[in-house]
């Protein structure tokens, strides 16, 4: 299972990583039913941890994250997070953030995946989770457009 959402907005890649790798400043904001992004170890570097609380379909999803890639490349980010725990290490859950440039744009993308037993997952909840990704691409691109120092 994938949920994979894009969309194009006028900034650079830099300012979307400068401005992933600071979630724990925007994350109430950038979602309204996002509830924490706590750095646990202090950083979004690879190797570190941080917990999450977002609502989805009226659940409260909590999740403990490992940064497990960050590519800085030439007109390109990625930031790639693994959740802990034991249900997430069996069904292999991965999210992803990237953002590519693209002329004076970029194309910003999240993919959240479920390699094995993602066919167990309800297609309500499949559907909430492709709602939230769009809205978060949505508001992600507000909030850096109207950015004056984008």
């Amino acid at each position: 299972m994938i949920v994979r959402n894009s969309i194009e907005i006028r900034t650079s890649p830099e300012k979307v990583g400068e401005w992933l790798t600071n979630l724990d400043k925007h994350y109430k904001e950038w979602h309204p039913d996002h509830v924490r992004w706590v750095k646990v170890t202090g950083g979004v570097d690879v190797g570190d941890v941080v917990y999450i609380e977002e609502y989805i379909a009226g659940r409260l999803v909590k999740a403990r994250s490992k940064v497990t890639k960050i590519e800085k490349i030439d007109k390109k980010f990625m930031m790639e997070l693994s959740p802990l725990g034991f249900l997430a290490w069996i069904t292999g859950q991965k999210g992803l953030f990237s953002a590519e440039a693209k002329g004076n744009t970029c194309i910003y993308t999240s993919v959240l995946s479920v390699q094995r037993f993602g066919w167990l997952i309800p297609k309500s909840f499949v559907e909430a989770m492709k709602k939230h990704a769009k809205e978060e691409s949505e508001t992600l691109k507000k909030m850096l457009e109207a950015d004056k120092n984008n």
